[in-house]
């Protein structure tokens, strides 16, 4: 057997007509080129991989390419479904935002703006005096858990000695 000098066993031959790029910046988010579409995506604050794979599904991109490898035209679909998923039939269970609670909408929140709702929710919570505000303004656990004997990081555990030898 004589390999023969076209092909190379380990360089990924690639047969594509434009640039690869290397670093994207897709929605404020730097998106390394060399990853998987649908893990790059992920990147994304707000976006995770079964949405990603559901929008690269409607934009019609092909889900095994890198995503340095998509065309400007691709990646402006994949971003146009991922800012407006309700205009291209992604149903309301699938959003992250379900009736919001100041505008009683189902949206779908990225970014910047996912850190500004999940803030303002907190503020709201703590200002009507929820016991899910005070819990998350106390640094503790919010959910119902144990915290008797876990979560003791950055607090000071044990018995403290008095002053005077008693």
């Amino acid at each position: 057997f004589v390999p023969s000098s076209k092909t190379s066993s380990m360089s990924i031959i690639r047969n594509s007509e434009h640039e690869f790029q290397h670093m994207m910046r897709v929605l404020n988010t730097n998106i390394d080129g060399a990853v998987n579409v649908i893990f790059a995506l992920t990147a994304i604050k707000g976006v995770g991989r079964r949405f990603s794979t559901l929008c690269l599904k409607k934009a019609g991109v092909d889900t095994t390419k890198r995503a340095g490898d998509l065309t400007n035209e691709e990646l402006e679909r994949v971003v146009t479904i991922i800012g407006d998923p309700t205009a291209f039939k992604i149903p309301n269970w699938f959003l992250n935002r379900q009736k919001d609670f100041t505008t009683g909408k189902n949206s779908h929140v990225l970014s910047n703006g996912l850190s500004n709702s999940l803030r303002e929710d907190l503020v709201r919570l703590r200002k009507i005096r929820a016991h899910r505000g005070l819990r998350h303004y106390w640094s503790l656990r919010v959910r119902g858990q144990h915290t008797k004997t876990t979560g003791r990081s950055g607090r000071t555990v044990g018995v403290s000695k008095r002053r005077g030898g008693q």
